[in-house]
This record gives structure tokens, C-alpha cells and sequence, in this order.
């Protein structure tokens, strides 16, 4: 029969240019090349995200020298009693250090604590209290590290001279001793921080109870709701003298307000679902921090906010620790007992805490829960009739929450 056209296995494979193995081939490049592409393209986006990531982590300045210090007195400090629970000391430091800082005074070389806030959460996640710490309250400072290395002396004064004294460790030491609360982490922010957190949000809406015109906060608003850019924020919540009654008392009840519709700007759909919003928001979120190193990252900020995304709005909670003029000075402040003892194991043992308005102030009276098992309805206790058990409720403290209208 002779040749009968027949290929060997794998003889002659693609010798007609019309053949399908050059296609094969082809389709096998191109295949090749499309996955180079996308890896391409996924690594560059991830290029990309990395250094969006380091960029915020790198705009955080981690506490080394504050946590070396409370290492050094780590057999001192309170135990944290409840799992999961978290205690975050929240400090607003007065530096007048920076071009942008200087023009809110002279910069004598220190800086104190203009605003601290102690903010417990939850263990559960599903509440967060606020509490404002006076700055002009009288308190038990340690012994502290001075920048300089040298130690202060114990001694009895004003709450915000423990961060002038030895910075964020001191007063993180100073809160500890007065509340017994184990302070797990620590935010430090100074007043270029707070305005472009404000501004990067785009303004935060208040309501003006009255026209302020304040020359030294220089800021002149009228009444009803306004938004407030960065600068007029800042003056808003310093301003004292001049708003109000002029006391401290007020203006920490003021910060706690603006505080409140910050969160409810920060959480709005508006901010969180838009990249584009989203990005300013944690440049500036991120930028002119200083906090404790578990803090110190994205990361660490992250693990620490994602449960508190579901907290609704009216367990997040703002008021200030009892408080009275001080016995022997009125233009100082001294805790108002038990209220304020209260308070603090309560928060210690991550139990609830009520806030209600100016109406209300230190603990509520006990109120009875009647108990009628084995009367039947009879007006007169009968022989299985058990007596009426008294209950204490929560104790309830002035404050707001963040869901309260100002306005209404």
C-alpha cells in the first residue's frame, strides 16, 4: 500500500501553517500574557494600597517614652477586671508649638492638657461612655518623669499640671490613682489635629442656642444651626469666657456636644462609603497623633473601632465626672462623693451607666418594685404575700448622648 499519509505520533506536529498547533500556541501566549497583566495590574494596586497604608500608619507617632514609663511602675497600676472591656484616655494637648499652633498664644516651652476624656467601651461593644475630666481639678499627681529625665515630687494640684509636669504618662499615672480604672490605651491630639479632622469631614453642624461673638476664640456666629469649619470648631470648644456662664463645667459640656454630632458626621453614609471622602478623613484622623504603640498603626487603630460601628447612637454617651468648686478655692474643682466613686466602679466593672440632661444630676433615687405573688389582687398582704423588694436602679448622671438634637 506504501505511504498511506498517516503521521507518526507527535511526527510532523504543526508542520501545515494551517495546522492547530501554531493556534494552541498562540492562545497559550496570550493566556500567558493576560495573567502577567493582571498580576500586573493587581500588584500595582496593592503597591498602591500599601503605600496609602504605610502613609497613615506613618502619619501616627507611636508613645515609646510614655510606655517605658508605665512599664517602670507596672506593679502599681490597676488590673483590668473585664475581659474585652477598654478604657482609652483621650488627651488634647495645648502646644503651641508649629506655625499653625502659634497663633492660639505664646509658646512658653511646656504644654498641659487643654481637654482629657476617659472613653470605656464596652466589653460587649455595644455602648461607649465619654467622661470628661476637669483640667482645673484637684488632684493627687505622682511622682513623674520630667522631659529633662529628672522626677517631680508627689504633690496636690491641678489636674492638667500632670501633663505639663511628665506628658502623657503622668497624666495616664494621675488617672489611674484617682479612678482606679486600668488605662489600656492612650490618644494624644493637639489643636492642627482637630481642625483638619473637622475640615476633612467637610464642617460639623451644631445648634446656637444664642449669637456668639467671642474676640479672643475669634469667632462670631449667628443662631440657630451653623456649620462649623476647622477654625470656628477649635474656638467653639475652647471658648469659655465669654459663652455661657464662663465656667468649665460648661465648656466641657459644650466639647461634649460637638463631640456628639462629629460622631454622627463621621459615621453618616456620606463619609464611610466614599472613597474620596473616606481618605481625607484618615490622613486627618491619623496625622498629628501621638499614641500608645499597640495604637501606633492602622491596624491597631482598626481593631480598635470595628466594633464599635453597630453601638447605636444613643448608648454613645458623653458627661462629666461629679464635680463641685473645690472647699478652698471656688476657680478650682474637687469631686462630688459617692457620686463620682460610683461612677468610676461602674466603669471598672464594665456595668451600665445613664446619662440624662441638666435636670438630672447625680444618683437617681431608689424606686420600689412592687411584688404582689400570693395576694391576688387583695389590698391586704395575705400569708404568701412576700414583701415589696426596693431596687436601685442605675444611677444617673448629667450628660448627653450623641443622638440628642441640640436644636430641638
Amino acid at each position: 500500500m506504501g505511504d498511506t499519509g498517516r503521521l507518526e505520533p507527535g511526527a510532523g506536529a504543526g508542520v501545515s501553517a494551517g495546522g492547530p498547533g501554531p493556534v494552541r500556541r498562540r492562545r497559550r501566549r496570550w493566556v500567558r500574557f493576560g495573567a502577567f497583566g493582571v498580576a500586573g495590574v493587581v500588584i500595582a494596586a496593592a503597591g498602591a494600597g500599601w503605600a496609602v497604608y504605610a502613609k497613615l500608619s506613618g502619619n501616627i507617632t507611636p508613645d515609646e517614652a510614655a510606655a517605658a514609663e508605665l512599664a517602670r511602675y507596672e506593679k502599681e497600676r490597676p488590673t483590668s477586671l473585664v475581659k474585652d472591656a477598654r478604657n482609652i484616655l483621650l488627651i488634647g494637648s495645648d502646644s503651641r508649638e508649629g506655625d499653625d499652633n502659634a497663633r492660639y498664644g505664646r509658646d512658653s516651652g511646656t504644654e498641659r492638657s487643654d481637654t482629657t476624656i476617659l472613653l470605656h467601651l464596652s466589653a460587649g461593644r455595644d455602648s461607649a461612655t465619654a467622661v470628661s475630666l476637669p483640667r482645673d481639678l484637684m488632684v493627687n499627681l505622682p511622682g513623674c518623669r520630667r522631659p529633662d529625665g529628672s522626677r517631680s515630687a508627689p504633690r496636690f494640684t491641678m489636674f492638667n499640671q500632670a501633663f505639663q509636669v511628665g506628658g502623657s504618662a503622668c497624666t495616664i499615672r494621675t488617672v489611674e490613682k484617682l479612678t482606679d480604672i486600668r488605662v489600656d490605651n492612650h490618644v494624644v491630639v493637639d489643636f492642627h489635629g482637630f481642625k483638619k479632622m473637622v475640615d476633612a469631614v467637610d464642617g460639623v453642624e451644631v445648634c446656637l442656642r444664642e449669637p456668639i461673638d467671642d474676640r479672643a476664640a475669634k469667632l462670631r456666629l449667628p443662631a440657630g444651626r451653623v456649620t462649623l469649619d476647622g477654625e470656628q470648631a477649635l474656638g467653639y470648644v475652647r471658648a469659655r469666657k465669654t459663652l455661657g456662664d464662663g465656667s468649665d463645667t460648661e465648656r466641657m459640656e459644650r466639647q461634649q456636644r460637638f463631640l456628639g454630632a462629629l460622631v454622627n458626621k463621621v459615621r453618616s453614609n456620606d463619609v464611610l462609603l466614599n472613597p474620596v471622602k473616606l481618605y481625607p478623613v484618615l490622613d486627618a484622623a491619623t496625622s498629628s497623633l501621638t499614641t500608645d504603640p499597640d495604637l501606633a498603626s492602622l491596624r491597631g487603630l482598626y481593631e480598635l473601632v470595628r466594633g464599635l460601628r453597630d453601638i447605636p447612637m444613643e448608648r454613645v454617651q458623653f458627661l462629666t465626672v461629679p464635680r463641685e468648686s473645690y472647699a478652698y478655692d471656688t476657680n478650682r474643682d474637687q469631686l462630688v462623693e459617692p457620686e463620682a466613686e460610683r461612677l468610676f466602679e461602674r466603669l471598672r466593672t464594665d456595668r451600665p451607666v445613664v446619662v440624662a440632661g441638666k435636670a438630672s444630676r447625680g444618683s437617681a433615687p431608689p424606686r420600689p418594685t412592687d411584688s404582689h405573688d400570693g395576694s391576688y389582687g387583695d389590698s391586704h398582704p395575705g400569708p404568701f404575700t412576700k414583701p415589696a423588694v426596693t431596687v436601685s436602679p442605675p444611677p444617673t448622671f448629667r450628660g448627653n448622648t450623641a443622638a440628642e438634637d441640640t436644636c430641638e
